[in-house]
């Protein structure tokens, strides 16, 4: 509704407009809930890496191979930086000397963070025992890892080229110290066994008249 309003001097005003009223915007709750959660969101990724750059430490990684049984010195290790680690349980750098003299419970492979599941101050073999190292094809491992501590049956096969050859084979048992694979058609068998065995096994061995047979899993 306009009005007209009359001054003094008899001359009439322009008509009034009334005030406009200004429509405020309604928030909806369903984008400022949206807006909360991607702050949040935000908020957690900066503190996980926060987190994650304070995890960063120094670990011990092997530097060169060292055989299963021998003894592991201070030049066989490096030093490496590791950020998180969530998962790992690497051996700090400031134990080395805690792990330098004790020997390698499996056999090391350089580039691989140490644990110390991997050494030991345990003899690998035991009192009238010795350490041979079989070379065999896939084929020929009765499983597709064997791991220290498993007991396995040397078998000796017939001879082909012997006369009188008998069905019934020669035993040998043994315990598995550790396994490796240099390539994907080559395994390399580590075996603790009684010294009075150890010449027949390796004649047989050099032969290829070897059987492996797993009788226990550690």
């Amino acid at each position: 509704m306009s009005l007209a309003t009359r001054n003094g001097a008899g001359q009439v005003d322009a008509p009034v407009s009334p005030p406009k009223v200004v429509r405020q915007r309604r928030v909806r709750p369903g984008l400022l809930g949206l807006a909360v959660l991607l702050i949040a969101l935000g908020g957690l990724g900066a503190a996980f890496a926060v987190t994650s750059v304070r995890a960063t430490g120094s670990y011990l990684a092997v530097a060169r191979p060292v055989e299963v049984g021998r003894e592991i010195s201070a030049a066989d290790l490096i030093t490496v930086q590791v950020a998180g680690g969530q998962g790992l349980d690497p051996v700090p750098a400031a134990r080395l000397n805690e792990v330098a003299g004790k020997r390698a419970a499996v056999a090391l492979l350089p580039g691989t963070l140490l644990t110390l599941g991997q050494v030991t101050d345990a003899p690998l073999l035991g009192p009238g025992q010795q350490q041979i190292a079989l070379g065999l094809k896939p084929a020929q491992v009765p499983a597709r890892e064997l791991h220290p501590g498993d007991k396995v049956l040397l078998v000796s096969t017939p001879d082909d080229n012997a006369t009188g050859a008998t069905a019934t084979g020669t035993r040998f048992a043994a315990t598995v110290i550790d396994m490796v694979s240099p390539t994907d058609n080559e395994r390399v068998l580590y075996l603790a066994l009684p010294v009075r065995d150890v010449p027949a096994v390796v004649a047989l061995a050099a032969q290829e008249r070897l059987a492996v047979v797993l009788t226990e899993a550690a």
